[in-house]
């Protein structure tokens, strides 16, 4: 007998129920954020803080298989709009970071255009398209500090675009979607934070700051690397660590293992490293 196909969801019937279940979600979303008792990070400094924790940059224009180039120009006019929303924000003890309370909703009336996005599993486009790029950066240096990480969405089951320059693990990527699917940090430490983030011609450019140094440092390592295949498709495995060492005496304080990936390929294996 041949397979029933399988129900669709409301959000998958047609584009008008789809806008219909995003605008619910982030009705939801507003309703939970004004009833509950979260401080949100809002206030920004020209100034820098003293203490330089940690920077990262990360190439915008990237080659990414068969993907149009002109969704690549569009992404790095968006990071563009959204980097000074950010930049120089400040995260004092008890407040949350919140991506797109800080960014708000990317439009085209506010100049944003159609970037790389990712849909039902796989590669799209739409306004804004290419924010993940800022949240990859925004956690990967929060990884390198005692910010909480309290929300973060990912495809951690498909390995979508091939290594293009690859820095950080496979793995520490974020998806974001406006504005039911957000990143968000919480300070629960007694330091002051801040995030310094730009673009220039060629990277989105970040820097974590604080207002004193902290006894411990964070160090990410990737373990397991490899890809194999198996019944025709191929997977992408690997394990990330976050080793957290005593400044002092040099000793690892703790061991975590952050991310785990047994992703599926999905693009053709002549784009796999070697």
């Amino acid at each position: 007998m041949p397979k029933e196909n399988k129900k669709k969801l409301f959000c998958e019937i047609s584009p008008l129920t789809y806008k219909i279940s995003w605008a619910r979600l982030c009705l939801l979303r507003n309703i939970k954020d004004f009833s509950g008792k979260e401080q949100f990070a809002k206030e920004k400094s020209i100034a820098k803080l003293p203490v330089s924790l940690y920077k990262h940059k990360s190439l915008i224009r990237r080659g990414l298989g068969n993907i149009n180039m002109d969704l690549q120009e569009n992404k790095a006019l968006n990071l563009a709009i959204a980097a000074p929303k950010v930049n120089g924000v400040i995260i004092k003890p008890g407040e949350t970071f919140s991506f797109w309370k800080l960014v708000g909703k990317p439009s085209a009336k506010s100049g944003y255009r159609e970037g790389l996005t990712i849909k039902s599993g796989a590669p799209s486009s739409g306004t804004g398209g290419g924010m993940c790029q800022f949240t990859n950066l925004l956690h990967w240096l929060a990884l390198h500090s005692p910010l909480d990480i309290t929300e973060r969405n990912h495809h951690n089951g498909l390995d979508l675009f091939p290594d293009y320059g690859r820095q950080v693990p496979f793995g520490c990527g974020t998806s974001i979607l406006y504005n039911y699917l957000d990143y968000r940090l919480k300070n629960n430490t007694e330091n002051i934070f801040q995030i310094i983030v730009y673009t220039d011609q060629t990277h989105l450019c970040g820097e974590l700051l604080s207002n004193a140094a902290l006894p411990l440092a964070y160090h990410i390592q990737e373990t397991d690397r490899e890809f194999i295949k198996a019944d025709g498709v191929w997977r992408r495995r690997n394990k990330v660590y976050r080793n957290i060492v005593d400044k002092r005496s040099g000793k690892t304080v703790s061991r975590e293992l952050i991310s785990q990936a047994n992703a599926k390929v999905c693009y053709d294996e002549s784009f796999m490293p070697q």
